[in-house]
């Protein structure tokens, strides 16, 4: 904690105290523990790791894996994550970063078309371009090798089984089979999601997958060396090299694939310190945001005032310009961390939130900050989260994904491989020259707007983590369940179940059903027309610690997803 509060003086913030915000919590008085995620099956099989006396990190590897099989639009061992993880001993928080990286073959006019006009993005995501290195699984051994108490060899017992055996097909995934998503309409999939006698799944069905599981018994005995070596490597390489469009991962690429440990990302919070990821995920605008909040009188207003979802929105604006400007991959561009976080920077951009919608706010800029193009990147969204709390208060929040649904649409060795390289911005360059900071480079980590959240009290203690999918709405619904939580003093459920809106550029789109008519007027009298939105739903799941150290759970109903204890 120590490292935690000097790196906080270091970046010059300040905190502020809030009236209306909860109490620190206490120490919990018994062991406790919890994990909410988006499917049932695989909260169960980290609930297992959890009674076997396995850590967070431990009952995350095994809710990944059945995540990889029941939610396969959404995340598995083809694709990517972020996750930060709180040491309640050292009251540490820890980022590793499981970001796809690109191979050594990528060049900044990948996904340009022969006029030099960017690719058309349905044909780039099932190109085998747009698939990057897969980091999760290599991130979570890394992470588990840290933070493990069992051996990884007993960790996909649960996922191996319900792939060999089959498991019930869910009515989402049954929907995203029957989408249509051009994924869900590629020769793969195709095979994938029809029945041995015809037709495709739907709900109800029980699906099998033995080259799922062939796949989980080879990583489980070799680790991450069994999935970026090997067979299972080369049946990547030759998914991906194979037309429409080939990619250039290599076996090298894959072999070379090395996740990232970094100090978490943090910042305060009135009375709370946030921690997140950093860049190249987008941590780092959410905590500015934050930060531009903290400036408003949105915690002394409900989720019932017009004015306060007016202070959101614009505060989204705000963020989503400085984000959509500068955030991208620090080991190949400068990002203005510091900066976008400088009180001063912060306190000037306030000012343009109101009690109405004001003008599309244009990116400012912050100290540090080199001059960049404007972003054009398309975030669609196949993505997870988990929260995992275990016995001795350690905490994951982990962000895991294959970018679009289904990811590229191709499979290997019984997944499907992410496109997560659509993430970077298409275009290299903007008309008088400037570089994008999301340009396409050769290793180098598309920005991602997955942002996991731990927060913790003035003391280093955990109060409260939680985390969404959604594409570029990620950051959104965040913010909008971090203030549900910490300054509206809502459980965790009420702060997932408000209504979601989302501000970028000059589109405002949310849950019109979810508003009302009433507020939905309230917000047009203000200047804001809220539009229903058309994107990936949010998919919040949350833990926060209350009275007595009790642990209450949030899991999205737009999802699937449940919160338990052991």
């Amino acid at each position: 904690m120590r490292s935690l509060l000097a790196g906080l003086t270091a970046l010059s913030l300040v905190l502020s105290g809030c009236a209306t915000a909860p109490a620190s919590p206490p120490e919990p008085t018994a062991p406790t523990g919890m994990i909410a995620a988006a499917n049932p099956l695989a909260v169960d099989a980290g609930l297992a790791v959890l009674r076997r006396g396995g850590s967070a990190v431990d009952a995350a590897v095994a809710v990944q894996a059945v995540l990889g099989l029941v939610e396969p639009q959404s995340s598995g061992l083809g694709g990517g994550a972020f996750m930060v993880f709180y040491d309640a001993k050292t009251h540490k928080v820890t980022a590793y970063d499981g970001r796809e990286t690109a191979p050594a073959g990528a060049d900044p006019g990948m996904f340009l078309s022969d006029d030099g006009k960017p690719m058309d993005f349905v044909q780039a995501i099932l190109s085998g371009r747009s698939t990057g290195a897969p980091g999760a699984i290599a991130m979570l051994a890394m992470a588990q090798k840290d933070h493990g108490r069992l051996p990884w060899s007993e960790l996909f017992g649960d996922a191996e089984k319900l792939a060999e055996e089959g498991f019930t097909v869910s009515p989402r995934l049954a929907g995203m089979i029957a989408s249509p998503f051009p994924q869900a309409k590629a020769p793969d999939a195709v095979r994938y999601f029809t029945k041995p006698g015809g037709g495709r799944y739907v709900a109800g069905d029980t699906l099998k997958n033995p080259a799922y599981a062939a796949s989980l018994r080879t990583i489980a005995a070799q680790g991450p060396d069994g999935l970026l070596k090997g067979e299972i490597a080369q049946a990547i390489v030759n998914r991906i090299g194979e037309a429409p469009r080939p990619g250039t991962l290599s076996l090298s690429d894959l072999a070379g694939y090395r996740p990232l440990r970094k100090p978490a990302l943090c910042a305060p919070y009135r009375i709370y310190v946030v921690c997140t990821a950093q860049p190249a995920s987008s941590g780092v605008s959410l905590l500015q945001a934050l930060a531009l909040l903290e400036r408003t009188d949105i915690a002394t207003r409900s989720p019932h005032d017009p004015v306060a979802w007016i202070e959101l929105a614009e505060a989204e604006r705000l963020m989503y310009a400085d984000r959509d400007r500068y955030v991208g991959d620090p080991a190949f561009v400068s990002v203005p961390v510091q900066g976008l976080l400088n009180p001063a920077y912060v306190a000037g951009r306030s000012k343009l939130i109101g009690d109405r919608m004001g003008p599309e706010p244009e990116a400012g800029m912050p100290p540090g900050a080199e001059p960049r193009s404007p972003d054009a990147t398309i975030e669609p969204g196949g993505t997870s989260h988990m929260v995992i709390v275990d016995a001795e208060g350690n905490v994951v929040s982990m962000t895991t994904t294959v970018e679009s649904i289904f990811g590229s649409g191709r499979m290997a060795a019984g997944f499907f491989l992410n496109n997560q390289l659509t993430d970077f911005n298409f275009s290299p360059l903007d008309p008088d020259g400037a570089p994008a900071a999301n340009a396409v480079a050769a290793g180098k980590r598309p920005r991602s707007s997955m942002s996991p959240v731990i927060v913790l009290d003035r003391k280093g203690r955990f109060v409260a983590a939680l985390g969404s999918p959604g594409g570029s709405s990620i950051l959104s619904y965040n913010l909008k369940a971090l203030v549900g939580v910490l300054d509206w003093n809502l459980s965790m459920q009420q702060a997932v179940d408000l209504p979601n809106l989302i501000a970028r550029s000059g589109t405002v789109v949310g849950e019109v059903d979810r508003f009302g008519p009433d507020m939905v007027q309230a917000l047009a009298a203000r200047g804001l027309t809220l539009r229903s939105s058309g994107g990936e739903n949010s998919g919040l799941h949350g833990v926060i610690v209350r009275d007595g150290g009790r642990l209450e759970g949030g899991a999205d109903s737009r999802r699937e997803g449940v919160a338990r204890v052991p």
